[in-house]
């Protein structure tokens, strides 16, 4: 069986698990729908029984009689369409809360594999879209069109020409809904896609509005969006023309149907092979019958769009690994090692750090060196299991790292990624990384380690400050603080912190020193990405990085030395000599820091 069609396989087994089994009520919805078409009927009943029975004997009791009972049937008929409603918008409410924790997972999961964030968010759209259809009119279409050959053979009763003209008319509906399938399939793909672009430089654009207007090109930003909705209002109007024309035709060829239907049932009438009461019957039936096809291809936008949202949920629910079943493994708390680690870029595809090893014990700290570029990111990535690994392994205390759960391995792991992001919340949740019922202690603490606790508490709510959107909005070097805090919450065994030190000031520095030194202390693993040199001055071991390799890796002095000579800097203004760089730094204060 190839890998196609097992991932295949698995995301469908990924989704009916999710969804659960609706055989049964949709057996019921399917019934439900059928004592809503039959009583549907009463409409032609009632009109048959007026005009033949009621006219003819000028009864007022037998009118009184037939209008009661068609009153009841059609309180009958309104309370199980209320019921069968109320029954798919709570079948949708049930498919959301099913499917949309695990349709965030992938939108958290994608940006990992190089989407862009629109279209991770446009997962957790696919799941309104579904919840939407199956909640709305749509799904009634499909479910009372089975019963149209209970119209049609009532049609058909009334005389066998008239069943046929409705039959043909109904034909030619189905015939415009294939013919709807058909043209707003493709079109539908590509108003998907431009969608997903305008959205990206909209979320570009948002993100870096202080840029767009410090450097005055924020007009230049809203002309690229203004292109690209361009081409979405093109594609939107396209699909639009599309359904909307079918659906305009179907309301013209019902329409014509009927007034056909009523011409042929005069005539049938005046030749003596109808009453005049079947005529106005027919009509009413005929209509009911085409109805539901008309109602499917003035939704049909919304059916695609369902069944397209669903397509890509499987799709992508396939790629995430269930892992409810993992053993879990004791805490690590004796090594890490890299074997063979090679890793590529989510969307390109290219190889940016390849066949890097080498091990630490417990109590070591590694600071990461090299110029710019050379893969000192992307290895921090790898090691923490942001960016997947292509080949090798990453392993704690012997077991590499898909051998844990994301939440168990988390436990045990504190990263500061290079651009510090918090979540919306309040300072305290985003430290102790919104885990419920945590002992405040414990936030103090890893505030106090990182040296973020004097600030936090001159903040005007201290630890209760609110971030995000709404909330106070801190400095780099304050937000780089208080990820150092998260990262080091729970003493996790492994730290990997990318220029923890690049926004702050001497004091933050010597506070950083100060925390990497007990991480060592109580048994940790520490490995620091630095291009300034203080950074360097708690670790014990040194790994350069140049060109995807880790070139050079063992003690500091050994390895700083060795670096030194890598690469000269250029004589700066107001110096006797040539100047020397490691990492970006002065060869004076790199020595200094060797030191």
């Amino acid at each position: 069986m190839s890998t196609k069609r097992r991932r295949f396989q698995a995301s469908e087994e990924i989704v009916s698990q999710r969804l659960g089994r609706y055989r049964g009520l949709v057996t019921f919805l399917l019934a439900l729908s059928f004592l809503i078409s039959l009583l549907a009927l009463t409409g032609s009943f009632y009109m048959l029984q007026i005009y033949d029975r009621a006219l003819t004997s000028g009864s007022v009791p037998t009118l009184l009689a037939l209008s009661v009972l068609a009153i009841a049937l059609y309180l009958f008929q309104g309370l199980f369409d209320v019921l069968r409603n109320q029954i798919l918008v709570r079948i949708g409410a049930r498919i959301d809360t099913r499917l949309a924790p695990l349709a965030h997972r992938v939108t958290i999961e994608m940006p990992r594999f190089g989407y862009s964030s629109a279209e991770a968010l446009e997962r957790g759209r696919d799941v309104d879209t579904i919840r939407s259809f199956v909640s709305g009119p749509g799904a009634v279409a499909l479910l009372d069109i089975p019963w149209m050959p209970l119209f049609l053979g009532f049609v058909y009763m009334l005389h066998p020409l008239l069943g046929l003209l409705t039959l043909g008319g109904a034909c030619v509906l189905i015939t415009m809904t294939v013919i709807t399938e058909i043209l707003s399939r493709r079109a539908g793909r590509e108003l998907q896609r431009a969608s997903v672009a305008r959205s990206s430089i909209a979320d570009t654009n948002t993100r870096n509005a202080d840029v767009l207007q410090a450097m005055g090109f924020g007009q230049r930003a809203v002309a690229r969006f203004d292109a690209a909705n361009a081409e979405h209002l093109q594609l939107h109007a396209r699909t639009s023309d599309i359904t909307g024309t079918l659906s305009g035709l179907s309301k013209v060829m019902r329409m014509m149907l009927q007034s056909a239907l009523l011409g042929l049932g005069a005539y049938l009438t005046m030749v003596g092979e109808l009453s005049a009461g079947a005529i106005i019957a027919c009509s009413v039936a005929a209509s009911r019958a085409l109805a539901p096809i008309e109602l499917a291809i003035g939704n049909w936008k919304g059916f695609a769009a369902a069944r397209r949202s669903l397509t890509r949920l499987k799709d992508t629910l396939a790629t995430i690994a269930e892992d409810d079943e993992i053993v879990e493994l004791p805490a690590p708390r004796v090594s890490l090692s890299v074997e063979g680690v090679t890793i590529v870029a989510p969307g390109s595809g290219a190889v940016l750090m390849s066949d890097v090893n080498f091990a630490l014990r417990a109590g070591d700290a590694l600071g990461l060196i090299g110029p710019s570029g050379s893969g000192k990111t992307t290895l921090a990535k790898g090691l923490v299991g942001v960016w997947p690994l292509l080949r090798g392994h990453v392993r704690l205390d012997g077991a590499a790292l898909d051998q844990w759960r994301a939440d168990q391995l988390g436990r045990h792991v504190g990263y500061l990624p290079q651009e510090v992001s918090l979540m919306e919340g309040s300072i305290a949740e985003n430290i102790c990384r919104f885990e419920e019922g945590v002992a405040p202690e414990k936030i103090v603490a890893a505030a106090k380690a990182a040296g973020a606790h004097q600030t936090i508490i001159h903040l005007p709510d201290g630890y209760q400050t609110q971030l995000g959107p709404h909330g106070t909005a801190l400095s780099a070097g304050q937000r780089q603080r208080v990820g150092l805090a998260r990262a080091l919450f729970g003493d996790p065994f492994l730290v990997v912190l990318d220029e923890p030190n690049s926004n702050l000031d001497a004091n933050g520095e010597a506070a950083l020193t100060e925390a990497l030194n007990s991480v060592r202390a109580r048994g940790g693993i520490v490995i620091v990405i630095a291009h300034r040199p203080r950074a360097l001055e708690a670790v014990n071991l040194v790994g350069f990085i140049q060109g995807g390799k880790l070139v050079a890796f063992g003690p500091k002095d050994e390895i700083v030395n060795r670096a030194v000579s890598l690469k000269p800097l250029p004589k700066r203004p107001g110096e006797d000599g040539p100047g020397e760089e490691v990492a970006g730094a002065p060869a004076g204060e790199t020595r200094q820091a060797a030191g």
